[in-house]
């Protein structure tokens, strides 16, 4: 299903793969919007995230990890808010795979890009908002966001997170609840602290194409 017409869901609909009760329940009132393909929410899903403030060296390996999703053809699902989460979000839509896109306001207050309606287009892209009436994105409303970002996901991709903001302490909220990565950094051990496993390069295609057999097997 991949039309311009914005469908209102129900948590416990047919279309998500698994329910919502770690992070969505607390705060959203029963139903979710979704424009694009649907059937996107079927397929095993990465996380990405990126705080504001992030060191170069990790900047650049941000890119070469979007790249390889992209080429792997990993599905992401994120915000893409902060400027590398956004730069990571122009190599995505360089490609053909899926992706989700969570606005931190309602879909229906949005102008969407031409490259976006071209995924919506094509069925390899899906808004996803659980927010109604808001027009302007908040701090409180990305905050609330990025938890449905982590929830859609099957494992959690972190760039960087800096030490005391909000991206440092969602991974305190998802750690034991997804599987929480980064890169192997120096710059990251404050995630290391918190049990993220670090990777390289060189491990993200292997990876996340293990997700989907995993939960393959988790469906048996």
């Amino acid at each position: 299903m991949h039309c311009h017409q914005i469908h209102s869901l129900s948590l416990e609909s047919a279309v998500f793969r698994r329910g919502f009760s770690s992070f969505i329940g607390s705060w959203v009132r029963g139903t979710i919007c979704g424009l694009g393909n649907l059937e996107i929410l079927q397929k095993s899903k990465l996380a990405l995230f990126c705080s504001t403030r992030c060191p170069g060296e990790l900047i650049v390996q941000a890119y070469e990890v979007a790249q390889t999703l992209r080429d792997g053809g990993v599905t992401v699902v994120g915000g893409f808010h902060s400027p590398v989460e956004h730069d990571c979000l122009s190599y995505l839509l360089r490609g053909k795979q899926p992706l989700i896109i969570c606005p931190a306001r309602s879909i229906e207050a949005m102008k969407l890009p031409a490259e976006w309606r071209k995924g919506i287009d094509s069925g390899r892209l899906l808004l996803v908002s659980a927010f109604q009436g808001e027009k302007r994105a908040t701090a409180k409303l990305a905050e609330l966001r990025n938890r449905l970002v982590a929830d859609l996901a099957d494992q959690v991709l972190i760039v960087h997170a800096a030490p005391g903001n909000k991206t440092e302490s969602l991974c305190r909220e998802i750690a034991g609840r997804r599987p929480l990565l980064t890169l192997e950094s120096d710059s990251n051990a404050n995630l290391f602290r918190l049990g993220a496993r670090a990777i390289k390069i060189s491990d993200v295609q292997q990876l996340f194409s293990t997700v989907g057999q995993a939960c393959s097997r988790a469906g048996n």
